[in-house]
C-alpha cells in the first residue's frame, strides 16, 4: 500500500490535458485536411468547366471522380433527365454487371425509388441501410443493388430554377452513412454540374443559331462597308473640329466647308483678368486645378449656346458665331453667351477670393468679316477664323475690367433694342489706327453717376 501523492495525480492529470489538447489537434488537422481537400476538388471541376466549355464528358467525369476518392463509395453515378427518363451519362466504380446492364438505356423512375422520388420534388434521398429501407425492397434497381451487396446509399437532385436536370447517386457495399460533409460535397458538386449543363445548354443554342448569325453579319458587313467610310471621316473630324461642324459635314456628305472661305461672323474672347500673377506665384497643380474649373463651367455654357469653339489657350477662349452653322441672331447670340459665362463665373470667384486669389474675368465681342479654313497638317487639323474681327475682340478683351464686356460698334447696334449696354466712349486699341467707340454690356450705374458716365439704357 503505497498511495499516489498529489504531486503524482497533478502529474497524470497534466498529462491528461495535454493528451486532450494532442486529440483535438488531430481532430482539427483532419478537419482542416478533408476541409482543403473538399476546397481543391471544388476548384479543380470549376477550372475544369472554364476549359471544356459545352463538352461535359470531362466534367462529369472530373466530378465522380472527386466524389468516389473523398467520399469512398463503391460506386458513383450521373444520370440526366429528360422529363420522362433518367440517362446514365457517366459512372466512377465497380458497377454490378446487372445494374450496369439496367442503367445503358433510358429508364423511367420508380415512383418509389430514390430516382422517382427525385422527380417527385425532393432534392437529397439518404438511405442508411438499403436492407432495412422497405421501399427499395419493391424497386428493381435497388433489388439488384441489394444482391451485389449495396448497403449506404445517398442520392442528389441537380436542378435549375426547379427545374430537373438530373442526379447524383452514389452507394457503399457497408453500412456506413454517409455524413453530413459528403453529402454538402455532393451537393456542391450537383451545382457545378448544373452550370456546365446550364452553359454547355446555352453554348449549343448559340451554335444552332450560328448560321443564321453568319447571315446577319454577311448583311450587316455588307451595310457597315458602306458607313465604313462615313464613321471614319466622322471619328477624325471630332477629333479636331468643333461638334456641329462634325456633324454638319457628315449630314451633308461634303467636306468642302472646311475649304477656305469668307464670312461675317461674331468673335468672342474672353480670360481671366490677374490670371498671370497668378500662375507666376502659384503651384502647376494649383493652376490646373482652377482651369478644370473654369473650363468645365464655362464649356456647357458654350455648347448650348451653339457657338463653334476655335481653342482653349490657357485661361482665354474662343468663340465665334455664323459659322460653319449661319444664325440670324450671331451677335444677340453671342453676348447673351458673354452674359452667361459672366454670371457663371461669379460662384468661381467668391471660393477664389476665400483662397486669396485675386482673379476676375473679362471678354470682348466683335463682328466683322474673316476667313474660315482649315490650318495644321496631315495628323493635326484645325478649323479656326483670322482676320481683323478676331484682333478685335482679343483686344476688346484685353481692355475689360472685370466683370465688363465689351462690344465693338457693330455688335451694339445689333443687340441696343435688347440688351442694356453702358458707352465707355473711344478707346485706342492696340493695332488698330483709329480708336473706336466701345460699350460696356449690362452695366448698370446710379443717378449721381451720371456726371462721370453716359448710360444707354435700351428696351429690355
Amino acid at each position: 500500500m503505497r498511495p499516489f501523492t498529489d504531486k503524482q495525480i497533478a502529474l497524470l492529470q497534466n498529462f491528461a490535458a495535454q493528451a486532450v489538447i494532442a486529440i483535438e489537434n488531430a481532430r482539427l488537422i483532419t478537419e482542416t485536411r478533408e476541409a482543403l481537400e473538399q476546397q481543391t476538388a471544388t476548384a479543380e471541376v470549376l477550372q475544369i468547366i472554364n476549359s471544356s466549355p459545352g463538352d461535359l464528358a470531362p466534367v462529369f467525369d472530373a466530378m465522380l471522380e472527386k466524389a468516389t476518392r473523398l467520399c469512398e463509395p463503391a460506386l458513383a453515378t450521373m444520370l440526366t433527365w429528360d422529363g420522362e427518363r433518367l440517362r446514365r451519362v457517366a459512372w466512377r466504380g465497380a458497377a454490378p454487371p446487372e445494374f450496369a446492364a439496367t442503367m445503358q438505356e433510358p429508364v423511367a423512375p420508380n415512383p418509389e425509388g430514390p430516382g422517382g422520388r427525385i422527380v417527385s420534388g425532393e432534392n437529397i434521398v439518404i438511405i442508411a441501410n438499403l436492407i432495412e429501407d422497405e421501399t427499395s425492397r419493391h424497386v428493381p434497381a435497388m433489388q439488384v443493388l441489394l444482391r451485389y451487396g449495396g448497403r449506404s446509399y445517398v442520392a442528389v437532385a441537380l436542378r435549375k430554377d426547379n427545374r430537373l436536370l438530373g442526379m447524383i447517386a452514389i452507394y457503399r457495399l457497408e453500412v456506413r452513412p454517409f455524413t453530413d460533409k459528403e453529402i454538402a460535397l455532393l451537393q456542391n458538386f450537383a451545382a457545378q454540374a448544373v452550370i456546365a449543363m446550364e452553359n454547355a445548354r446555352l453554348l449549343g443554342e448559340l451554335r444552332a443559331r450560328t448560321d443564321e448569325v453568319a447571315a446577319w453579319n454577311r448583311e450587316l458587313e455588307d451595310r457597315v462597308a458602306a458607313q465604313l467610310g462615313e464613321l471614319e471621316r466622322v471619328g477624325k473630324l471630332k477629333r479636331f473640329l468643333a461638334p456641329q461642324l462634325a456633324e454638319l459635314i457628315v449630314s451633308r456628305g461634303d467636306e468642302g466647308i472646311l475649304e477656305t472661305h469668307r464670312r461675317d461672323i461674331v468673335v468672342v474672347f474672353c480670360d481671366l483678368r490677374g490670371f498671370t500673377a497668378f500662375a507666376e506665384t502659384a503651384e502647376p497643380e494649383e493652376v490646373l486645378e482652377l482651369l478644370r474649373e473654369y473650363h468645365g463651367v464655362l464649356g456647357p455654357i458654350v455648347s448650348a449656346s451653339e457657338g463653334t469653339l476655335d481653342h482653349f489657350s490657357g485661361d482665354g477662349i474662343m468663340v465665334f458665331f455664323n459659322d460653319p452653322v449661319p444664325v440670324a441672331d450671331a451677335a444677340e447670340r453671342a453676348v447673351r453667351m458673354a452674359i452667361a459665362m459672366r454670371e457663371a463665373v461669379i460662384p468661381l470667384q467668391a471660393r477664389w477670393r476665400r483662397q486669396g486669389r485675386a482673379i476676375g474675368f473679362g471678354a470682348g465681342v466683335a463682328q466683322g468679316y474673316a476667313t474660315l479654313g482649315q490650318i495644321g497638317f496631315a495628323d493635326r487639323i484645325d478649323y479656326t477664323a483670322i482676320g481683323t474681327v478676331c484682333n478685335l475682340a482679343a483686344r476688346l478683351c484685353a481692355e475689360a475690367k472685370d466683370g465688363q464686356i465689351l462690344v465693338s460698334p457693330r455688335v451694339a447696334a445689333v443687340v441696343e433694342d435688347a440688351l442694356s449696354l453702358e458707352n465707355i466712349g473711344e478707346l485706342t486699341l492696340k493695332g488698330l489706327s483709329q480708336p473706336i467707340i466701345v460699350h460696356n454690356v449690362g452695366a448698370q450705374v446710379a443717378a449721381n453717376d451720371a456726371a462721370d458716365h453716359t448710360v444707354v439704357r435700351l428696351r429690355p
